[in-house]
Parts: structure tokens; C-alpha cells; sequence
């Protein structure tokens, strides 16, 4: 079920699992598609087939999902800008660079202070409502909502991480967006899973979204899953192409670690 522009993509279940898709988008609109150089629209930063990977794992779930690529606007930073890292290699609210510090537009066609304010307003706050909404409806429905929010990324970029980055990377902020319970369900399902590595609150302790919404004591649990995408792509380089063996392996414990996390409620 679609509600509200074209490019969000919501589908209401009546479980208290709601899963964010901020990333997954390739939609680029032809105006700024045109001032990208060749490393832009490469769109190397997308979080590639991640709706897929996750679709038809938790058959409750709401679903809230923008198809416009994070080079247009980033959904997952603070409307205000403001770094989730301070001191750390990141990249913007509307990106300037890509995850490996390069430029991304061809020389002085980059955008401005105004047209930022105007795709935030296009693309950033409608998704927010959106996923906002939903959050809303499941809260009234159980009491409480579980945000889960779905990403993926390289294993190695040296501009924002040294060394190889764990397969199942769990964000939570230090344990301050999601019920205790819902933390230890989910990092003790991704030890368990024989042949990956996990980290909890690592280099990604969770993105704006998780943090905004994740206000445990009003019923809103939050958290982050940052999936290494070396368990489901061939290879990390273009053509971005699914494994399918590597995908049916990580879906069976992504589908572990969401079924469990449909039958948590608060104590």
C-alpha cells in the first residue's frame, strides 16, 4: 500500500515492527543527474538491494521506503546538518563527496544553500512524515513501536573506517534508543550466526534516524542494522550484483533476528 508522493514506498502490517529503507534508492531527478560527474553517477554509496534482501522476512512488518538516492538528499542525517561524528570522515546532509572523499558533481555545477532547503523539503520531510506516521499508527495499535533501520555498506572505506568493517554492525547509540532486551536479542542472534562478525555501537552507533526516533520511555524503540555488504554481493564493485547464496545464507539470520524481535514486547 503506497500513501502519500511517488517515491515513498509504505507497506502497513499490523505487527510492532516497523522497518526504515533510507538508502536502497537509485532515483536521481534528470536536473541534478546532469550536473553529477562520472564518480556520481556511478551511485557507488547506495545501499545496494537492500529492500530485496530484506522483503518477505518479517510478514507483519510495516515497511517505509524512499526510492530517491542518498546523492540527492540523505534521509538518514540531521535536517540541521549537524555531524553524527563529530571529529570523524562523514559525508552531508545533501553530499558534496562520496564515502571515499571525492567529489561528486562536475566543477561548479554543486549545489547551494537554497536548493538544499528545497530538496529537504521535497524529499527529507516527507519520508519523516511518512515514516513518522507509521511509527505513530503501531504505537497506538500495540502500545509501543520497534523501529528497525535497515542498511548496508562496503567493508572497506578507508576514508571513514580503518580496516574491514564487521559483517552485522548494531547501532544503538550506547544502549540509549531501544529497550535493553531489544539490543541483547539482536547482538546475541548476530554472534550466533556461525561464519559472521558482529560489533555493537562501533563505527556506527546509529544514524539520525535511529537516534531521533528512538525515545524508549515514550514507547519508540530504535535500532540500527549496518550489514556489511561482502554477505550478499558478488563482489563490492559494479555491477553490484546479488549472491544468491550469500543472500539466502544472511536472510535466513536477518529472518531469525526480525521474527524474534516481532514477538518482543515491553516487560
Amino acid at each position: 500500500m503506497n500513501s502519500g508522493p511517488d517515491f515513498l514506498e509504505i507497506a502497513r502490517g499490523d505487527g510492532p515492527l516497523v522497518l526504515g529503507l533510507p538508502h536502497g534508492g537509485t532515483d536521481v531527478p534528470e536536473e541534478i543527474f546532469a550536473r553529477l560527474n562520472a564518480r556520481g553517477r556511478a551511485l557507488a554509496d547506495t545501499d545496494w538491494h537492500v529492500h530485496d534482501l530484506y522483503a518477505g522476512l518479517a510478514k507483519d512488518a510495516t515497511t517505509v521506503r524512499t526510492t530517491v538516492h542518498r546523492y540527492v538528499i540523505d534521509v538518514n542525517r540531521d535536517p540541521a546538518d549537524e555531524s553524527l561524528y563529530p571529529g570523524r570522515n562523514t559525508t552531508g546532509l545533501c553530499p558534496q563527496t562520496d564515502f571515499d572523499g571525492q567529489g561528486i558533481y562536475r566543477v561548479g555545477q554543486a549545489h547551494d544553500a537554497g536548493e538544499v532547503a528545497a530538496r529537504q523539503e521535497a524529499f527529507h520531510a516527507p519520508y519523516h512524515a511518512a515514516l513518522r506516521a507509521e511509527l505513530e499508527r503501531v504505537r497506538r495499535r500495540h502500545g509501543f513501536a520497534l523501529l528497525y533501520d535497515c542498511h548496508s555498506i562496503r567493508s572497506r572505506i578507508p576514508f571513514l573506517f580503518d580496516g574491514t568493517l564487521p559483517d552485522f554492525n548494531i547501532g544503538t547509540d550506547g544502549g540509549t534508543t531501544c529497550a535493553p532486551g531489544i539490543e541483547a536479542i539482536t547482538g546475541r542472534l548476530c554472534a550466533a550466526a556461525p561464519g559472521y562478525d558482529t560489533v555493537l555501537n562501533g563505527r556506527f552507533r546509529g544514524g539520525w534516524t535511529t537516534r531521533h526516533y528512538g525515545r524508549p520511555a515514550d514507547g519508540i524503540h530504535a535500532i540500527q542494522m549496518e550489514l556489511a555488504q561482502s554477505t550478499y554481493l558478488s563482489a563490492q564493485a559494479p555491477p553490484w550484483e546479488m549472491n544468491p547464496t550469500r543472500a539466502t545464507r544472511v536472510r535466513r539470520h536477518l529472518g531469525s533476528i526480525l521474527a524474534t524481535l516481532s514477538d518482543w514486547r515491553p516487560t
